[in-house]
């Protein structure tokens, strides 16, 4: 089934979202929608927004004891590393920009003083156990395949106001046309 409304191929660029097309066969990134933080030569990295985990900030990071903020999973991609995506204008200039103000990472000790004297809104944070890794030419042979459809993102306010139960909705009904009748379809068509 084609979900694009034409055949040219949209490649994504940093700040961009990613949403997995209705049955996606990978369970990782089943009814997903990944930020785009690179795209280039060397491959492609994100992180799966809309996959929160069992844990909070704190779990992870001992000298945050105090900060709650909820950990997501970025991908299936070492679960052993922690990221973060931020609108904080103080921390602008740390960190590489994926539009005007959203940016992924920065000076981790800085943030981690940030939060100990309580200058943090985690509402402005998003962190990410892991990370979704596409390696160079990988990503393009995807959207080749409509396993993918690319939104050129513009609103931050995707990335931190969002349920992530409906994220995945919401974005395609965003789009319009056709993306809205897509964003009704069932996990399972079988019990359609």
């Amino acid at each position: 089934m084609d979900f694009f409304v034409n055949d040219n191929l949209i490649e994504p660029e940093p700040g961009d979202l990613l949403i997995s097309e209705p049955y996606l066969p990978d369970p990782n990134f089943e009814r997903t929608v990944v930020l785009i933080c690179e795209h280039d030569e060397n491959g492609t990295v994100g992180f799966v927004l809309n996959r929160r985990s069992n844990s909070i900030f704190s779990d992870v990071i001992v000298e945050a004891a105090h900060f709650d903020a909820p950990l997501y999973v970025g991908g299936p991609v070492q679960h052993d590393t922690l990221h973060f995506v931020h609108k904080d204008m103080l921390e602008m200039k740390s960190g590489q920009s994926l539009g005007e103000r959203l940016v992924w990472g920065g000076d981790f000790s800085r943030l981690l003083t940030r939060i100990d004297t309580h200058q943090i809104d985690k509402k402005d944070y998003r962190f990410f156990v892991g990370y979704s890794g596409w390696s160079p030419g990988q990503l393009v042979e995807e959207l080749k395949t409509k396993s993918w459809i690319v939104y050129k993102n513009k609103d931050e306010n995707l990335i931190f106001d969002f349920s992530t139960q409906d994220l995945w909705k919401k974005v395609l009904r965003e789009m319009g046309g056709k993306y809205r009748l897509i964003s009704n379809y069932p996990v399972d068509p079988r019990l359609n």
